[in-house]
């Protein structure tokens, strides 16, 4: 038998525990055989093995920490304590709002792996509850956006190289690079970024920390060859403070940029970066910010998306560049 370190609480396992809870806590002082039958009852199921219930109940003494004792007189189980009760049924109302909600936003990866069970969870632990699920969330939404399916054997290897540290192989196709090509990756993290899953490692073929989407891997394989974990090893301290999602670069870059009109509320609005300072010109309806980034491939779309009501002042580079996008743009039209 596994010890309960071992096991693996599932959405199954935590159906029959409640059921088995219940059936104990009315004082009937059910045994082995009632339970199962009782089990039965409640789900409409045909059958469910002694061996089951015996570690189902081995389950609530144990991770539960249930005073769960045998009466040898009534032949079945009961508490020792009648005022205790299991976790999962002193879940509030509000706890149950939230945990709905926290679904609702969420609905970005709906359909992958992560999402699927993540919902499987909360679907099961609110609907175990007595107090109805409030109207209020429907008054909670998240905008359709698109969004990329990750496939559920792709998933499972990244996530068992990333529990064992084991390096991964597999066949990529690069977003600028569309030829496909063999990588070979200590994975760090999975990151997850406007609808899509990718992974954050070392590739030791560039020799540099890459990141790749998951629905572009094929062929992957979770090799026997480990790896160490570096101590340094989080995405979010490779961003040089910018706060603008996924992509980064070697090195930080000082940025200055003025925005115009209605792009001035807008970037007044938010925390771009953890050094931002902002300086608000309201006679020349402008605003000016400063902060530093690694991501300028972010902060690049980010300013293009403003269109005229946004100037990159620093660094020069930058500016350059961008004025070589707004020149190609305009050819593109044939202004």
């Amino acid at each position: 038998m596994k010890k309960m370190s071992e096991r693996k609480l599932n959405k199954k396992m935590l159906e029959r525990i409640i059921i088995i809870h219940n059936a104990i806590k009315s004082g009937a002082y059910p045994d082995n055989l009632k339970l199962q039958k009782y089990y039965c009852e409640q789900t409409g199921y045909e059958n469910v093995g002694k061996a089951t219930i015996n570690r189902d109940i081995d389950t609530l003494r144990t991770y539960f920490q249930a005073p769960l004792e045998f009466d040898k007189r009534h032949k079945g189980y009961f508490y020792s304590d009648k005022n205790w009760k299991l976790a999962l049924n002193n879940i509030s109302t509000d706890d149950v709002f939230y945990l709905s909600a926290a679904k609702t936003l969420l609905s970005s990866f709906e359909g992958s792996p992560m999402y699927n069970a993540i919902s499987q969870v909360i679907d099961f632990i609110t609907d175990t509850q007595t107090a109805c699920k409030s109207s209020l969330l429907k008054r909670i939404a998240v905008p359709p956006a698109p969004h990329v399916t990750t496939e559920e054997t792709i998933w499972q290897n990244v996530m068992d190289a990333l529990q064992s540290n084991c390096i991964l192989e597999f066949d990529y196709n690069g977003r600028w690079n569309p030829q496909t090509t063999h990588r070979r990756v200590r994975p760090y993290q999975i990151l997850m970024d406007e609808g899509t899953y990718y992974l954050f490692g070392y590739a030791e073929e560039r020799k540099a920390e890459r990141i790749f989407a998951l629905n572009r891997m094929k062929k992957i394989k979770v090799t026997a060859d480990h790896f160490q974990l570096p101590d340094d090893y989080e995405f979010h301290n490779r961003c040089g403070g910018g706060r603008f999602g996924l992509f980064m670069s070697p090195d930080a870059e000082h940025f200055v940029i003025d925005f115009y009109d209605d792009a001035r509320q807008y970037v007044k609005d938010r925390i771009w970066a953890d050094d931002q300072v902002l300086e608000d010109f309201p006679e020349e309806n402008r605003v000016r910010i400063r902060f530093s980034s690694t991501q300028m491939l972010k902060v690049n779309e980010w300013i293009l998306a403003q269109g005229m009501n946004a100037i990159p002042i620093e660094p020069q580079w930058f500016v350059d560049k961008w004025r070589r996008q707004i020149k190609g743009m305009a050819e593109n039209a044939k202004l």
